[in-house]
């Protein structure tokens, strides 16, 4: 299809878009990121947040240059359908914060979807990967 390697990378850049800025913020607000993390109830939440932290810029940006594109789509992957669970539990959140909830959950099972077929598909010719 004529254009689909500069689909590819808008799609990857859009992606990354999400994630590197997400692990920005958590660096900048790590004692916060922490406390979050360990309201769920998740063990060890300091080193949970190193984890995301390493999974959201390191692999955010492998995603947004094409490199190792298909390891990094399944890290985020695997790493966005966890926090979905863990995070956005929709189905135990009180009346009042179920539909935003069930929104975020909803909307992070589409972005697995979308890596999935980054996986599936690879990152294009205008990426680190078909150079």
């Amino acid at each position: 299809m004529p254009g689909s390697d500069a689909l590819a990378l808008i799609g990857r850049v859009l992606i990354a878009y999400m994630f590197i800025p997400a692990g920005i913020s958590k660096i900048m607000g790590f004692a916060g990121t922490v406390g979050y993390i360990g309201s769920v109830g998740l063990p060890l939440p300091a080193v949970g947040a190193v984890l995301a932290i390493l999974v959201e810029v390191g692999a955010g940006a492998a995603l947004l240059l094409g490199y190792k594109t298909r390891i990094a789509a399944i890290v985020l992957a695997v790493f966005t359908l966890a926090a979905s669970f863990f995070f956005h539990p929709y189905w135990s959140a009180p009346e009042a914060q179920k539909m935003i909830v069930t929104l975020l959950f909803t909307k992070n099972i589409a972005i697995v979807g979308g890596l999935l077929a980054l996986a599936a598909f690879g990152p294009g010719r205008l990426s680190i990967d078909k150079k």
